[in-house]
């Protein structure tokens, strides 16, 4: 099965148990700052991620490091991770339960991407918009990336939609190597 589907899995499974205790915001949180704390550090991750390190030991450090800051769920999480040799998968499933929560609460991911810094009165737009085509509400993040050059790349759950320079110049190279290539 693919990491995706398995990440899905396990995140869902995960939510279940975080709704039915009426704790989805806090495990959420551990979840994203456990993968935080441990994608931080090169050292603590290397160790995570390796296969040579005995699984009692990662638990025992785990156990050390998290037991007594992080919700249970999440702590078992991350233990029964080390136990089946899925730590890779951590990551994943943040983003997952993430997304997960998001849709229990009615809203998805938006994230709007710009050359330069958005006034609220553009971005408020930007959302407006996808509001009206999708018919949903949004939790929206937005980033600046200088390497648009210009305008905008949105994406909403797996969809991006690129108006960016950067991206219409990647367009019109393709499309002139396409016609270069082709016999007249």
């Amino acid at each position: 099965m693919h990491n995706e589907a398995v990440a899905r899995r396990y995140a869902t499974a995960v939510f279940n148990l975080a709704e039915a205790a009426g704790a989805v915001a806090q495990v959420g949180a551990d979840l994203r700052g456990s993968a935080a704390a441990i994608d931080g550090n090169d050292d603590v991750r290397r160790f995570f991620l390796s296969p040579v390190f005995e699984r009692k030991r990662k638990e025992a450090l785990m156990l050390e490091a998290f037991g007594s800051r992080l919700h249970e769920i999440a702590l078992h999480t991350l233990l029964l991770l080390v136990r089946k040799r899925r730590e890779a998968l951590l990551q994943p499933i943040a983003s997952e339960f993430d997304k997960l929560a998001l849709a229990a609460s009615g809203r998805e991911a938006l994230e709007i991407v710009s050359a330069r810094a958005l006034d609220a009165r553009d971005r408020d737009a930007i959302v407006e918009r996808f509001a009206r085509t999708y018919g949903k509400r949004f939790a929206v993040t937005t980033r600046i990336d200088p390497s648009l050059l210009g305008g905008v790349r949105v994406t909403l759950g797996d969809r991006r939609i690129d108006g960016s320079l950067a991206g219409r110049l990647d367009d019109l190279a393709r499309e002139l190597i396409s016609h270069h290539h082709q016999p007249v």
